[in-house]
């Protein structure tokens, strides 16, 4: 995911429904594959991505975006209200991600911070869902799933989607890979049911196995920066209908 707080951070940075699942076939990826031309292209920005040309990445295929908003209890994203107000104002469907540091403090805290500072929801049609970002700690590799253990892991993100969802009426997206979720939760199935997957899988010709317990993925970021949009490049699972479907609730 864009991250923007610290130059050193990694951007290769994971190992690696409201729609039926989509089989998608092709060589590595600079963008989206052909065979998935009619599936709604997107990205997510941070403030890496300070000024963005809403209307030229409206022009190159975008119809969506996530913004970032926060991370941990303690950081806001400086570019936040312009991306996300000039990313609407372009028509893109947007919404707002919080990068997770569950060893900072609870998911209930953190929820609570990301929803003050961007991750509200509203069911107009153009507002996603709020999206958990929950990835390996780029800030200590020796404690690479934050030092919890795997049931403190799901006890941390059910704490986070509860408080989040009693705040805005919806359970958040979360975003991760499969290596990370059978790394850290265990491959728990606790959390699949009523949370859209955002999966992770760069240089693949498709989004491959799924953490446990999801049949189908809702969004899937498949480069890291090298597409056409300004930052991670991202498709839906879905067409434009249904995108707008999925941001007013329908799903």
């Amino acid at each position: 995911m864009a991250r923007d707080r610290t130059p050193a951070r990694r951007r290769g940075r994971l190992l690696a429904a409201s729609a039926a699942a989509l089989a998608l076939g092709g060589a590595a990826l600079t963008e989206a594959p052909a065979s998935a031309a009619s599936r709604p292209k997107g990205h997510d920005v941070s403030s890496h991505q300070r000024n963005v040309d809403w209307p030229g990445a409206r022009t190159q295929g975008a119809r969506f975006v996530y913004v970032k908003a926060t991370e941990s209890t303690t950081y806001r994203n400086p570019s936040f209200a312009r991306q996300y107000n000039g990313s609407r104002a372009a028509g893109l469907v947007r919404g707002a991600y919080h990068f997770a540091l569950p060893d900072r403090s609870s998911g209930r805290a953190q929820a609570a911070h990301f929803v003050r500072n961007g991750g509200s929801w509203t069911a107009d049609g153009w507002t996603l869902p709020p999206a958990l970002d929950i990835e390996y700690n780029p800030y200590d590799k020796k404690h690479q799933c934050y030092g919890l253990t795997r049931a403190g892991m799901v006890s941390w993100i059910k704490a986070f989607s509860h408080e989040t969802e009693r705040l805005t009426g919806r359970r958040p997206v979360i975003y991760t890979t499969t290596h990370w979720w059978n790394t850290c939760t265990g491959g728990s199935r606790a959390l699949a049911a009523g949370h859209a997957l955002w999966i992770a899988r760069y240089d693949a010709p498709n989004p491959g196995a799924l953490p446990a317990g999801w049949s189908s993925w809702t969004f899937w970021q498949y480069d890291n920066g090298g597409g056409t949009l300004p930052g991670d490049q991202n498709l839906f699972n879905g067409s434009l209908d249904q995108l707008k479907r999925f941001a007013r609730g329908a799903w």
